[in-house]
């Protein structure tokens, strides 16, 4: 049934409307850069070629002409006029015969706005997310808005849970984190992602693993190789970019607390207690994965964050080549402060504290910005922890942005869209002065 609307006086159908919006998603295929318009102009000059060679072919087989009765150049003016007219009542007729049709079918508005976006996302920039656990995958979910050049490195310090039995069982990088990135990063069906993210209830063997886990440690079997496993995995999830682990070396954490006693294993740091000194990784020359380097080497982004801050974000930092490639990087580097403190970590941790806690471990000033929030609520009963409170807008080597990123539903957590907004701000922020810099160069 046709609908209609009222709209400044008048009264405008529902079918009118829809097929504006169809005419402007087809327009979105006139866009520079969308890669249409070339191909059709090098089919039409095929189709004038084809035209021309029957003209030659005509003229060869048919030596009748008529009298010169006008002058050539108004009979070629009179001949291009009729083409043209001719041209334009054959279109008019297309497009009342087949126009409605094609333009009230969802399936050509939705090619069309699939090919304006794919295309839009793939000359996003080109950034990089270090990091691990729940705050890596909610940073990957609001950034695939915005650019299909995404790469997230991931810490393989995980020793608990699901993920810690299959490394000690199978030997495999722990899969947890990856999984979750992989989802986040995935345009699959939303049946495909509820999948790789389904955890067994029951079973002696089963119970606690989740199907994306041993789905990425059997494809490491298939294909003999963990990082295959992951690119095939990407694929299986319509994933646009990459997850590459920071480091293929088996590693172990530690950490040396204030009262000099050090726990030992990623599922124990919990436990600590007074305070946190040092995180230590074993082997301690463990080195980057090379994939790692070269996505830092080509950044125009990286992000540090959000995260926990000893076990999924300083691992990272801490093995060979990563903290390196960082520093020597031109890219715009962001650390995203977490919103609250984190049981055992960082308690009574502000802002500051872990900014300072990068540099001590990196040995450097790692970052140029830091992105926090600045609408702390009350986290309630169901929480643990405080809201992480900034002590001023000066920290040492960064420049420190405050803005909203709670996520509305879980006050201990980012938002993705604001987190990835904020980013993008900084980043176009940030290049725009290097902009100017190359115009006054050239």
């Amino acid at each position: 049934m046709n609908g209609t609307f009222p709209r400044n006086g008048r009264v405008y159908s529902a079918n009118g409307h829809r097929r504006r919006a169809a005419w402007l998603d087809i327009l979105r295929l006139a866009t520079p850069g969308i890669g249409l318009k070339r191909w059709m102009l090098l089919g039409a000059l095929g189709m004038l070629m084809c035209l021309i060679g029957l003209v030659y072919v005509f003229i060869e087989l048919v030596t009748l002409r008529p009298p010169d009765m006008l002058p050539s150049f108004l009979e070629g003016a009179i001949l291009l006029l009729g083409g043209g007219l001719v041209i334009y009542f054959a279109m008019f007729g297309l497009y009342r015969s087949v126009g409605p049709l094609i333009l009230d079918s969802p399936a050509i508005n939705s090619i069309a706005s699939t090919i304006y976006m794919r295309r839009s996302l793939a000359r996003g920039p080109r950034i990089v997310a270090i990091g691990g656990g729940t705050g890596q995958s909610v940073l990957l979910r609001g950034l695939k808005a915005h650019t299909d050049n995404l790469t997230a490195i991931v810490t393989v310090g995980d020793d608990g849970g699901s993920s810690g039995r299959l490394r000690e069982e199978l030997g495999v990088l722990p899969p947890g984190d990856f999984r979750n990135c992989l989802v986040a990063m995935s345009d699959a069906e939303p049946l495909v992602e509820d999948l790789f993210q389904y955890r067994f209830e029951e079973g002696d063997c089963l119970k606690g693993h989740s199907f994306g886990n041993l789905f990425i440690a059997a494809m490491t079997g298939v294909t003999d190789s963990f990082d295959k496993a992951l690119v095939e995995s990407s694929r299986v999830l319509a994933v646009h970019g990459k997850v590459v682990p920071a480091t293929m070396a088996n590693l172990r954490l530690s950490v040396k607390q204030k009262s000099g006693d050090v726990i030992h294993g990623e599922s124990n740091v919990a436990m600590a207690q007074g305070g946190i000194d040092r995180l230590m990784i074993d082997p301690p020359d463990a080195s980057a994965h090379p994939m790692a380097i070269e996505a830092l080497r080509e950044a125009q982004v990286i992000v540090i964050g959000p995260g926990s801050l000893y076990t999924s974000i300083l691992p990272n930092l801490m093995v060979d080549g990563i903290s390196e490639a960082i520093k020597a990087s031109p890219a715009t580097k962001i650390y995203i402060s977490n919103i609250s403190t984190q049981q055992g970590e960082t308690e009574g941790y502000s802002v500051r504290d872990h900014h300072d806690a990068l540099t001590k471990h990196t040995g450097t000033d790692i970052v140029d910005h830091v992105i926090a929030n600045d609408n702390p609520r009350e986290l309630g009963p169901n929480f643990y922890g405080t809201p992480v409170f900034h002590d001023g807008d000066m920290l040492k080597g960064a420049r420190l942005h405050l803005t909203d990123l709670t996520d509305a539903m879980h006050p201990v957590r980012h938002d993705p869209e604001k987190l990835a907004r904020s980013i993008m701000a900084v980043y176009h922020e940030s290049s725009r002065p290097r902009s100017l810099i190359r115009l006054a160069m050239n």
